[in-house]
């Protein structure tokens, strides 16, 4: 199941490409419409999901790299050891792979993660969550394999006894 790496790849070419094409174009907090409710705006997040410890002065940097490095490697691992049919739980982690490596380089070279897609939720009133906060396409391969992941372990039928 190794081969699914080829996912953890792209993602992370995708994800790092799209990163530095940003960085290149845009200036901080510039906003350039996409289309309605959605917005290319670069900000810098030195915390993580949500900025959560964002401000906890410089610390956590060093704790989410090993923190990526520790889950990268436990993720590979269950994956190398994977059934060869068990496709879906492969692609998870690899897309989980691939996000956790996309945003750890980001925070081993620049100190923080790039974030630049930036969504509007009309029918969500709160202002806490408008804008939604800011991500890229690290975030969405985790959040995507997550969900890929949970479907997968509640597809999966229980051992016969």
């Amino acid at each position: 199941m190794k081969n699914w790496l080829w996912l953890s790849l792209a993602i992370l070419v995708l994800d790092q490409a799209s990163k530095w094409m940003v960085l290149l174009a845009l200036e901080p907090y510039e906003v350039v419409a996409l289309m309605p409710n959605v917005n290319l705006t670069l900000m810098f997040n030195t915390g993580a999901a949500f900025s959560f410890l964002a401000d906890s002065g410089g610390w956590q940097r060093w704790f989410f790299v090993v923190l990526a490095l520790i889950v990268s490697g436990v993720l590979v691992g269950w994956l190398r050891r994977l059934p060869a049919h068990e496709r879906l739980h492969a692609a998870a982690l690899a897309l989980i792979i691939g996000g956790a490596v996309g945003n750890l380089i980001d925070r081993a070279l620049l100190g923080h993660v790039v974030d630049f897609i930036q969504v509007y939720l009309p029918v969500i009133p709160l202002a806490i969550f408008n804008p939604w906060p800011a991500f890229n396409i690290a975030d969405s391969a985790i959040t995507i394999g997550v969900v890929l992941l949970l479907l997968a372990t509640l597809r999966t039928e229980a051992p016969r006894a």
